[in-house]
């Protein structure tokens, strides 16, 4: 059997180190950015969903400082194109052709700032950037830089003017979170960090680079799973299309990426193989923006969150062995 690139154990201590980094501009609770690093080691995509002003457009940029990738920010309007994402041809006058300028999706890491604000047609331009890491322009496809991920942000409160991602799109996110406000205490922190700084941004020192990210993502494809965990987690996404107050539960392919963001967190702990915690954990985040309710339970205040908390509280945890 093949080895992965990096241990267990210095992967680990890189998401540690990556942590701290972030932990010291960014102020936000560690469960927030475990989550949103997990994300990032699984190999695919983040949804923050919050309020401005909160700090995701920091937290997105921290991250690509911390892992050494290059980082575009795309603010997402109702007059954005397609084009204005992926890039277009533009003829050279000097050479009399026609040459590719690279939009700004030519990133490592993309920040899809207010995803929601743009027509479908233009969210549709993401999807085959997110799920294949390439972009097709007048019949030219080209390949997106390794690593590659997006970070799209929403407003969950001011929603006019906007256009709901389809589901199709949701499901490509492996991980949906908020931040949060702060607490007062982390709030007088932010002030005081302000007031000792000259810029209004902080920086992070960069802890690896692109190519050990690249390593750092096939590390939990060497993370085991028992199998009892494995009918676990097809127990928790069946239950999610049985649900009463649920209309379309989790897909198979939703199933597979709590898999795969169970070995990612397996991993940021130090272990190489996944506990019970570690689907517990992801579930929130994996599963609650993969869920259409019905209308019956949006009338009674019945909430996708509520949805996955009785789904846990009632499907049976197996028993499995110390190691």
């Amino acid at each position: 059997m093949s080895t992965a690139p990096i241990s267990v154990a210095d992967a680990a201590a890189t998401c540690e180190d990556v942590l701290e980094s972030i932990s010291g501009a960014v102020i936000t609770n560690r469960e927030f950015l475990e989550t949103v690093l997990t994300g990032t080691l699984a190999g695919g995509h983040v949804l923050l969903e919050d309020v401005p002003g909160t700090g995701k457009t920091l937290t997105s940029r921290c991250l690509a400082q911390a892992l050494g990738l290059e980082f575009n920010r795309i603010q997402f309007t109702p007059d954005l194109l397609p084009s204005d994402i992926t890039g277009s041809h533009v003829y050279n006058e000097d050479t009399h052709e026609f040459q590719f300028n690279e939009g700004p999706i030519f990133a490592n890491v993309v920040l899809a700032d207010e995803i929601n604000r743009a027509p479908p047609k233009t969210q549709a331009a993401l999807l085959e950037a997110m799920e294949e890491k390439q972009v097709s322009v007048d019949g030219e496809t080209r390949q997106l830089p390794d690593p590659f991920f997006v970070i799209a942000t929403q407003n969950p409160v001011e929603q006019e003017g906007t256009f709901e991602l389809p589901e199709a799109q949701r499901d490509r996110f492996v991980v949906k979170t908020e931040m949060g406000y702060p607490d007062a205490e982390g709030e007088r922190e932010l002030l005081d960090r302000r007031t000792d700084r000259l810029t209004a941004s902080p920086t992070v020192e960069r802890v690896v680079d692109g190519r050990t990210v690249a390593d750092l993502q096939q590390v939990p494809e060497f993370v085991t799973v028992d199998g009892k965990l494995k009918d676990y987690m097809i127990d928790l996404g069946r239950a999610t299309r049985e649900h009463d107050a649920v209309a379309a539960g989790v897909s198979p392919r939703g199933v597979q990426r709590l898999l795969e963001a169970s070995r990612a967190r397996a991993v940021i702990r130090g272990r190489g193989y996944v506990a019970p915690d570690d689907v517990k954990a992801v579930a929130r985040p994996v599963m609650t923006h993969r869920l259409v309710t019905t209308a019956r339970a949006n009338v009674d205040g019945t909430t996708k969150e509520d949805v996955v908390e009785t789904i846990l509280e009632g499907t049976t945890v197996p028993a499995m062995e110390t190691v």
